[in-house]
């Protein structure tokens, strides 16, 4: 069985296969930034991106992933380790604090972004509201998601960011190009796990 792990073809061990998958990110192939908080699937600490889409992966499978295309937080950043402007924003705008759910949340900015890269604020609340953060209140998240949105329509329209705006060029492949091109190759199948345009459970 193989999985694409942030670009990279990654063959899997069958003795691994009925491992949950935040594990064998974080034990076998070193990928930290997915967590297991809740172990229910609820709090999003877990999530990464699978095609393209949000995934809480803390109750799933290696197996559930066969062939399937991941992005965890450390495929974000370039190759040289420069933040990518949706990272940098937050850490520009103080959307950081533990630093626990702000791998899931930026990812699932980032999923959001390339779909949508001229939100309004509401429309990010929405976006984020299943990811859970007990330190920032959401508004510096909020403001930085809105602040990396000038990175995603500029890739979009192909204009370079303008650095007095606050987003620095990143250096990296067009974000939305990379995402319409694989979109197009994508395995056939639902993504297992999935979390886009769900609500959240009945509390």
């Amino acid at each position: 069985m193989k999985l694409f792990v942030n670009g990279k073809e990654i063959e899997v061990p069958t003795a691994a296969m009925e491992k949950r998958i935040v594990e064998f990110l974080r034990e076998d192939l070193d990928l930290t930034g997915a967590k297991n908080a809740c172990d229910v699937g609820a709090c999003g600490a877990c999530t990464i991106l699978v095609n393209d889409e949000p995934c809480r992966i803390c109750i799933k499978r290696v197996k559930d992933f066969a062939g399937q295309r991941i992005l965890t937080i450390e495929g974000l950043a370039a190759p040289d380790g420069t933040l990518h402007p949706l990272q940098q924003a937050f850490v520009d705008c103080g959307a950081i604090q533990c630093g626990y759910c702000t791998p899931g949340m930026v990812l699932t900015a980032h999923a959001f972004l390339l779909e949508n890269p001229c939100p309004t604020r509401e429309q990010i609340r929405r976006a984020i509201f299943q990811n859970l953060c007990r330190c920032t209140g959401y508004q510096q998240i909020i403001d930085a998601v809105e602040k990396a949105a000038l990175h995603y329509r500029s890739v979009a329209s192909g204009v370079s960011p303008d650095v007095e705006d606050g987003i620095l060029p990143s250096g990296i492949a067009s974000d939305i190009s990379k995402h319409s091109e694989l979109a197009a190759t994508s395995p056939p199948g639902g993504t297992p796990g999935s979390t886009a345009g769900q609500r959240p459970a009945a509390t």
